[in-house]
């Protein structure tokens, strides 16, 4: 086991961080994109310090091929982007840089200081930027060129203990970023790790400060947890700590109301889960049809309304219905409409839109009861 020093005030030398070698974190490189590797490779030759972050760093550990590869230098982004043709420039508060590979994205982040709290946009040192990560299975730096995790905040401890833990005070990491509460559920949820009761109770005790928090940042999130494998335990975990309430709050307040509509509606994730895990490529609107099959199920009786009903006025009010039932969040149009079409045409109503519909002035809808034949 190796050791980071700094100095302090006195030019004393001060054990920082922890440096796991190969033979240690065993960690497999073969794991890597070759891309991301070239990447680090890349910034390195051109005389800078570079290094997997993140989530990754985290699944390599435990033995996992990660899924995204996120890279953290302390070249800026501007120097970045003259480095890498195939890649731009993104935000605006804080820049970040995207390397494209094919359809592949690399993201590519400069140190970031914590001059201005753990949400300032100005650029800083690994030192600085490893007391912005969250939690401490998150803010571990993996070295692929030398082979080393670098450990600055004991996450390596942590994970093999299998525990979540915040880099962040508690008094702070949620008032700064209310956001950080959905991942804590999320990383909680996705890994089977323990929740110490301290950061529980401050989730349940902080989950008010979601309620500002902006729609794209909170469909953000949900459609993370929509495109997981996990949402049955996130969404379940979320109502435990009154997360779900300012996520979807329609659907939690059936869910407090109704333990029936609860339990379909929670089967129906476990059924969404399953999809996720089946690798197969379905478009957003299949994922959708899963959190608001019970809602447009329990509107009205369908199999009457298939009988009784001539104009196209009754899907216009499930659609608008619905679109309010999934607030704050805001998936985009044409996936919405998929799902509820979805959901009618399995409650026994087939939606007929014209091909002019979308975009335009929109048409009544017809619909019409399904023949023996179609079922």
């Amino acid at each position: 086991m190796l050791f980071r020093y700094t100095q302090d005030s006195k030019g004393r030398p001060v054990k920082t961080a922890v440096i796991y070698t190969k033979e240690e974190h065993c960690i497999d490189n073969t794991k890597i994109d070759s891309d991301a590797l070239k990447i680090i490779t890349q910034l390195r030759s051109f005389g800078f310090s570079a290094y997997l972050v993140g989530g990754a760093v985290r699944d390599l550990l435990v033995g996992n091929k990660p899924k995204d590869f996120d890279i953290v230098t302390n070249a800026t982004p501007s120097r970045i982007k003259k480095i890498f043709r195939n890649s731009r420039i993104i935000g605006r508060r804080f820049r970040l840089v995207h390397v494209f590979f094919g359809s592949t994205i690399y993201e590519v982040s400069t140190f970031r200081s914590i001059s201005d709290g753990t949400v300032g946009n100005n650029f800083g040192t690994i030192e600085e930027d490893v007391q912005r990560r969250d939690f401490t299975l998150n803010a571990l730096y993996y070295d692929p060129i030398k082979e080393q995790v670098i450990d600055y905040v004991g996450g390596v401890r942590d994970i093999r203990k299998g525990i979540i833990r915040p880099v962040i005070p508690l008094d702070t990491i949620f008032v700064e970023d209310p956001v950080r509460m959905i991942r804590a559920v999320k990383y909680t949820a996705t890994t089977h790790f323990k929740m110490p009761y301290s950061l529980r109770h401050k989730i349940t005790k902080s989950a008010h400060l979601l309620s500002p928090v902006s729609p794209s940042r909170l469909t953000e999130e949900l459609l993370k947890i929509v495109n997981s494998s996990h949402a049955y335990e996130i969404v379940r975990l979320c109502m435990e700590t009154d997360v779900y309430m300012y996520l979807q709050p329609a659907a939690t307040g059936m869910m407090y109301s109704n333990p029936d509509f609860r339990d379909s509606y929670l089967n129906h994730l476990k059924e969404l889960d399953a999809l996720n895990a089946s690798g197969a490529d379905v478009r957003l609107g299949q994922k959708l049809y899963y959190l608001i099959y019970d809602f447009i199920a329990c509107l009205t009786d369908w199999e009457a309304e298939s009988v009784s009903s001539a104009t196209g006025d009754l899907y216009t009010k499930t659609w608008t219905q619905c679109r309010n039932f999934v607030l704050p969040m805001n998936p985009q149009r044409t996936e919405l409409e998929y799902a509820i079409k979805a959901v009618l045409k399995d409650l026994g109503i087939t939606i007929r839109i014209p091909k002019d519909a979308v975009g335009g002035k929109r048409r009544r809808f017809g619909f019409r009861k399904k023949s023996e034949s179609e079922n």
